[in-house]
């Protein structure tokens, strides 16, 4: 079953659009948003399951250089 979920990102001040960018090319990831407050990005997700939502987090978004922290949260529920 497949696995979906907002992941905020802080990244490096200034690296929001070339981050955005190279994140929108990862076929996990639905929606990417610059955002004011606590975090400088969101990302909606969706993996195949939670192993491979591990791998995109561990694996994919945090080798970007200049993404600095990661903070996930799974949808339990989604209303249209």
């Amino acid at each position: 079953m497949s696995v979906k979920a907002y992941i905020m990102l802080n990244v490096k001040t200034g690296s929001e659009d070339s981050v955005s960018e190279k994140i929108l090319k990862l076929s996990e990831v639905e929606e990417a948003s610059v955002i004011y407050g606590e975090y400088d990005l969101i990302l909606k997700v969706k993996a195949k399951d939670m192993n491979h939502l591990d791998k995109l987090i561990v694996e994919k978004l945090r080798s970007i250089p200049d993404i600095m922290l990661t903070a996930t949260m799974l949808i339990a529920k989604e209303y249209k």
